[in-house]
């Protein structure tokens, strides 16, 4: 009691949420959005670099800004890493960081470069990069095509009842691998800087065995055989189709050419994009230009155009990012301030968030889902085939949140039908997909990522139950109609009957997309706050607080490294961030009052963590990344989650102060 007695005095807490509240008006937008950096690495800005030179687009006017950040990413050891802070050297990252200096001019004697070069040689050579490392690597001749998982455009044949088919695929991958096929057929070499092409030494620095780069990446057939019959099947199938080139002399391959083509156009926005991530756009760009498409059509010059719309720069340099969240950045900082308890400053933000809602004929999502009418939200500006799941319910938060009777309007009710129409079969919600579970795609050759599948989660499926908790709260009030409030109960019953059957031992959740069991928890602590009557859910949430409480740092934050990713014993382990403090907070206040020690002490941390910027708006810092693209592999630093997370939080403890 002491410790709340201390927090709480002396306008301890009100003083930092002014400050967040302050530098959240600095940072929104004068049209009423806020969308701040999305830090990946070096891979993507590298994937640019290639893009323009393969498509001979100017690179010398951009280099030294391009050069810059790269050096500023890069480790003490020589390495570029797929996460910052103590996150080891990555050969993948490392080799695309070191090719893009290259063809910026970089010389392969300067000292980074040879620390890059030492580090590539001691992982064991450019031999060991993934297979995107590769592809990309394979179009300016560096690397042999016959190391590439062959990929027949023939795929794009394959009806959606079939167990494999492009829509089988999560969307992220669907975009990247569609225009895949076609740059697998042509095995285009693109000329670099000294005028070179195949068969150059322009890496040769970086192999093992500069003498021979025929890389196998199959396994051996007789080992998979005794580990995994369907890995088998799949390397078997893949060495038949390297055996037989490909089918690129296939008598039907030029309709499948022309089909994937037709594909790609069909799913490029009006602006420009494809899916809202630089992947699909970085080979979109290039399958067409290799289909015939010119500089000067508009397809092409409407993707290069959006792909510069993901460039970020100031003092630290010029780099691309992985995607933009305006739309899910505007909302979350919504909820932070009304959870600050800022009346009517939210109203501008929200009217913004009102016009993305898509309600056109497009959409992936329809295809196994035909009969379900649209009201999602995307995470983009430009994305109206994938909205996703997650945005829509942190959409239904903040308007319920600033006014309880918008659960009746058409911008509700669309958005509550199209996530229930989105659940699948065992409870759950994923991101962008019904039923999208096919975990077997993860076993062919091109997946060294594990990321073709977009399965159920629990994060997600926490933030639902959150989302429709709150409408409930308010069905006194007749906003709703009675059947689609049994609608949504039966489906919160087996939204939680799928948390029950994927919670870990510790009483933990995993955080698909957030770093990792601390997001996950907290994502489902707040959604079950409203279930929390029935007895059957308490079986699960006083678990999941045992566990927040005992990993709590000694400085009263919470910390959870990436490496627990792949090592899940190291759950909860880390130092503490602003973000992870936050949603650790939010997920025990919303079963612990305020008083509680433990929730205290993490209030403490955030207040006491804010640098004092002399009587302007204050934010939390934070160099860690806590969100997550692809777990194991690929990670994103949100720039706006140290501030609107811990502001949720203080501004949560302060609503249930003033409510003793």
């Amino acid at each position: 009691m002491k410790a709340y007695e201390d927090l709480v005095k002396h306008q301890q807490l009100i003083v930092p949420l002014d400050l967040a509240v302050k530098y959240t008006c600095e940072v929104v937008k004068a049209n009423g959005r806020s969308c701040g950096e999305l830090r990946s690495n070096a891979t993507i800005t590298a994937e640019y670099v290639f893009l323009r030179q393969a498509l001979e687009l100017d690179l010398k006017v951009d280099s030294d800004a391009l050069c810059h950040w790269f050096f500023s990413e890069q480790k003490p050891d020589g390495s570029w890493s797929i996460a910052p802070s103590d996150y080891p050297g990555d050969v993948s990252t490392t080799t695309e960081a070191y090719l893009a200096l290259k063809i910026l001019g970089i010389s392969s004697d300067a000292p980074p470069m040879q620390r890059a070069r030492n580090f590539v040689i001691t992982q064991g050579g450019v031999e060991k990069v993934r297979i995107f490392t590769r592809i990309y690597l394979a179009t300016f001749g560096l690397f042999p095509w016959n190391s590439v998982p062959a990929l027949p455009a023939e795929l794009i044949f394959m009806p959606a009842w079939a167990p494999i088919n492009i829509y089988k695929l999560s969307s992220w991958a669907r975009n990247t691998i569609v225009p895949l096929l076609m740059v697998c057929h042509h095995r285009p070499i693109f000329p670099l800087p000294n005028g070179q092409s195949a068969h150059n030494d322009y890496l040769d620095e970086l192999w093992s065995s500069p003498t021979q780069k025929a890389v196998p990446y199959r396994k051996a057939l007789r080992e998979l055989l005794w580990i995994d019959l369907v890995a088998f099947a799949f390397a078997f199938m893949d060495m038949v189709l390297s055996y037989l080139d490909g089918l690129r002399g296939f008598f039907l391959r030029e309709h499948a050419l022309r089909q994937c083509s037709t594909w790609i156009l069909e799913h490029q926005e009006a602006s420009g994009d494809w899916a809202g991530i630089f992947p699909p756009m970085h080979v979109g760009l290039l399958a067409l230009i290799l289909e015939g498409r010119s500089l000067s059509d508009s397809c092409v010059v409407r993707g290069l155009e959006a792909v510069e719309r993901f460039v970020w720069q100031d003092k630290r340099g010029k780099r691309v990012q992985f995607c933009v969240s305006p739309v899910w950045d505007t909302i979350l900082m919504t909820i932070g301030l009304q959870d600050a308890g800022i009346d009517g400053s939210d109203e501008h933000l929200l009217k913004w968030v009102r016009k993305r809602q898509l309600l056109g004929p497009e959409g992936d999502w329809r295809i196994y889902n035909s009969q379900l009418r649209p009201g999602g939200f995307s995470f983009e500006y430009f994305n109206t085939r994938y909205p996703d799941v997650d945005d829509t319910a942190v959409a239904i938060l903040a308007f319920v949140k600033q006014d309880p009777s918008s659960i009746g309007l058409p911008v509700l009710i669309s958005a509550i039908e199209w996530i229930l129409g989105m659940q699948n079969s065992d409870g759950g919600w994923a991101a962008f997909d019904l039923n999208n579970n096919s975990f077997f795609l993860n076993k062919i050759p091109f997946s060294d990522m594990d990321s073709l599948c977009d399965p159920s989660t629990a994060d997600v499926t926490g933030r639902i139950l959150e989302a429709f908790g709150l409408v409930f709260k308010h069905t006194k009030h007749g906003y709703i109609n009675e059947a689609l409030l049994n609608r949504m109960d039966t489906a919160s019953r087996h939204g939680i009957e799928y948390l029950q059957s994927v919670q870990e031992p510790t009483g933990a959740w995993y955080g698909r997309w957030g770093s990792n069991y601390i997001y996950g928890t907290s994502n489902v602590l707040c959604g079950l706050e409203y279930y929390k009557h029935d007895r059957q859910v308490q079986t699960l949430i006083q678990p999941a607080l045992r566990w927040l409480k005992d990993i709590q740092n000694a400085d009263g934050g919470w910390g959870e490294s990436l490496d627990t990713y792949k090592h899940p014993e190291l759950a909860g382990c880390g130092s503490s961030t602003a973000s992870q403090t936050g949603w650790g907070a939010m997920g025990l206040l919303a079963h612990l009052p305020p008083t509680d020690e433990v929730v205290c002490r993490s209030i403490a941390f955030l207040t006491g963590f804010q640098p004092d910027r002399k009587g302007e708006g204050a934010s939390w810092p934070e160099t860690e990344y806590t969100g997550t693209g692809f777990p194991r592999c690929f990670y994103l630093g949100y720039a706006l989650y140290p501030h609107y997370f811990p502001m949720m939080a203080v501004g949560r403890f302060l609503r249930r102060y003033s409510s003793m």
